[in-house]
């Protein structure tokens, strides 16, 4: 049996986020920032996140060109817009409560390699900077066709480079663990290895029950709560459909030159690639398919990852050799919107759903939002 102390204290708070994520630290760090007073505590069931927010890129990104255009076209230029610029100050967030050192943030640009097909989007570019100019003050893409020879890719297959001033890189891993620490710093109580198994509302108080081996029940209880576990989200409200997507990264052993720094994509961003110190990080390829790819399962698939190492070879190192050091998956949660909502699937607990794999540049901002909403 719990001990008073552990009742009061530990299982009790005012705000319960389930989800220890960048969405769920997020939102705990904006909900202390905005009422100090208040008791927060994060439930995370493994002892680093199951999604995305560690097994990413590492990308500090506003989003390619064509990234941007096909986000238009789809959705509509407001929602591209507002994802821009929800991204843009989602990673001015990050950048403010950790600052460069705490993420190993390194600002080399993002540039996208355009084939012969892909040249056509040249027309956009005047457009798309006249449309970004409100959040950026300056022309966003260029066009840099000398970097095809500077950076030593396949001329062939390379045919224009389209370069971003704006965009970033970072360790997510530090980035993590810096957040994690801010978060502990301004008095978030951060639970790992609590697996939730089920949430309930009765009346004004949430319970929120989580396995335990060594006691018959462990249960949380909160005046709210915010689930921030995104692909896994329909576990706990199965009526709202979100699509689980698996993403493979690998990376390289170092190598001895590396004549590019920055981050890459190609392809209409179905490959991304970036230096890490002299190591090679490519990922990607989920187009190839896609029904393999609509899964919970951390496992790797051969088809992509081989796609990877050839894509690699050919395209960014230019037949050059390398050695693969390590493979990973991450799960992303894809939702039917551009832009991230906040719901209410039940009374006093919310959810934020459609990250749509943009959880690092986004987070802060849904965390806000959430936030906002959790203090209403």
């Amino acid at each position: 049996m719990y001990s008073f102390w552990e009742r009061e204290s530990i299982l009790k708070s005012d705000i319960v986020i389930i989800g220890g994520g960048i969405l769920g630290l997020s939102t705990a760090c904006s909900l202390k920032e905005k009422n100090p007073s208040l008791t927060v505590t994060i439930l995370e069931r493994n002892i680093v996140p199951i999604g995305a927010s560690t097994k990413n890129a590492g990308f500090a990104s506003i989003g390619s060109l064509t990234e941007l255009i096909a986000s238009e076209k789809k959705f509509g230029t407001e929602a591209m817009f507002q994802l821009v610029e929800k991204r843009w100050r989602g990673l001015a967030m990050l950048d403010k409560r950790l600052g460069e050192q705490g993420m190993k943030y390194e600002h080399f640009g993002g540039f996208e390699l355009l084939s012969e097909r892909e040249l056509s989007v040249h027309q956009h570019i005047e457009r798309i900077n006249k449309l970004l100019f409100d959040i950026f003050n300056m022309d966003v893409f260029n066009s840099t066709p000398s970097k095809i020879q500077q950076f030593d890719f396949n001329p062939e297959l390379v045919k224009d480079i389209i370069f971003n001033p704006f965009d970033g890189q970072i360790d997510v891993g530090v980035m993590m663990r810096s957040l994690s620490q801010y978060a502990s710093m301004l008095g978030v109580n951060v639970l790992y290895g609590a697996k939730v198994t089920s949430i309930w509302s009765e009346k004004d108080r949430v319970s929120i029950e989580v396995e335990n081996p060594f006691y018959l029940q462990s249960i949380f209880t909160c005046s709210k709560a915010a689930v921030c576990t995104n692909a896994f989200l329909p576990n706990f409200f199965p009526e709202i459909k979100i699509t689980p997507t698996r993403g493979h990264i690998l990376i390289t052993e170092p190598l001895a030159e590396l004549p590019f720094q920055g981050i890459f994509y190609s392809d209409g961003g179905n490959y991304y690639f970036r230096n890490v110190g002299n190591r090679i990080l490519i990922g990607g390829g989920r187009h190839l398919d896609k029904e393999s790819e609509i899964t919970t399962e951390l496992q790797e698939n051969k088809f992509i990852s081989t796609t990877l190492k050839h894509k690699l070879r050919t395209v960014v190192l230019n037949d050059k050799n390398f050695l693969v050091d390590t493979i990973w998956q991450g799960i992303m949660g894809f939702y039917e919107t551009q832009l991230p909502i906040i719901s209410e699937p039940r009374t006093n607990t919310f959810a934020a759903l459609g990250c749509n794999g943009l959880g690092l540049g986004i987070s802060g901002t849904v965390g806000e939002e959430l936030a906002d909403k959790l203090l209403q």
